[in-house]
């Protein structure tokens, strides 16, 4: 069963759209939350083995550069802004539009899939469009740098870096698209909201 958050993504996968070319055709596949860059490698891996090459051509886990504050300092990392989801491009579909069992069981069996995002009965491609958003998105999360925004609106924090080094406060707003956070702190024993980055604030 697809879950909210596959069809506030992928909203395409409601109706089954006309199958582009081989080359052409992109399918969510639905894996173990946790494991997504290892069935990506499993696949590859086996591809090369079973020369599987003319059916798989791409395997994409996507993932974003995020900040975060460790201890005071700047990390980056990266993580999934996909959990439990990988992108394949493969040859699915034939020219008559007949399923190709080769990749469908070569996929459908790998250890840590859990299934196709589609209908019951039939994977769904997406639509090109949905592909070209897709790919752009990936490249401009893998080429900036996102903060990483693990606090709620009431959190109690402490500021790690800047004037407001060692103070506590209550973060009021956050904005998720820039990172920063409005956090009440004491200054001069009055409660004063102050804009801050997200990795200049740990929590209590």
């Amino acid at each position: 069963m697809l879950s909210t958050f596959l069809f506030t993504h992928f909203p395409y996968l409601t109706l089954m759209p006309a199958i582009p070319e081989a080359r052409k055709q992109w399918f969510v596949v639905h894996v173990l939350s946790g494991q997504e860059q290892k069935v990506r490698n499993r696949i590859e891996r086996l591809v090369e083995s079973e020369e599987m090459g003319d059916y798989i051509f791409e395997v994409l886990v996507p993932q974003e550069r995020v900040e975060e504050n460790r201890k005071g300092k700047k990390i980056e990392t990266k993580r999934k802004f996909f959990p439990g989801y990988i992108i394949v491009n493969m040859k699915l579909f034939s020219e008559d539009n007949s399923l190709v069992e080769k990749t469908w069981y070569f996929i459908k069996e790998m250890d840590g899939v859990i299934g196709f995002a589609g209908t019951k009965d039939k994977p769904i491609p997406m639509r090109q469009r949905e592909v070209d958003g897709m790919l752009g998105q990936i490249k401009e999360r893998e080429e900036n740098v996102r903060p990483a925004i693990s606090f709620e609106t009431g959190d109690s924090v402490k500021v790690g870096d800047g004037p407001f080094e060692g103070q506590s406060g209550i973060i009021e707003e956050i904005d998720h698209e820039t990172g920063k956070l409005l956090v009440s702190v004491t200054i001069f024993g009055r409660a004063t909201p102050v804009e801050l980055e997200a990795w200049q604030v740990e929590n209590e």
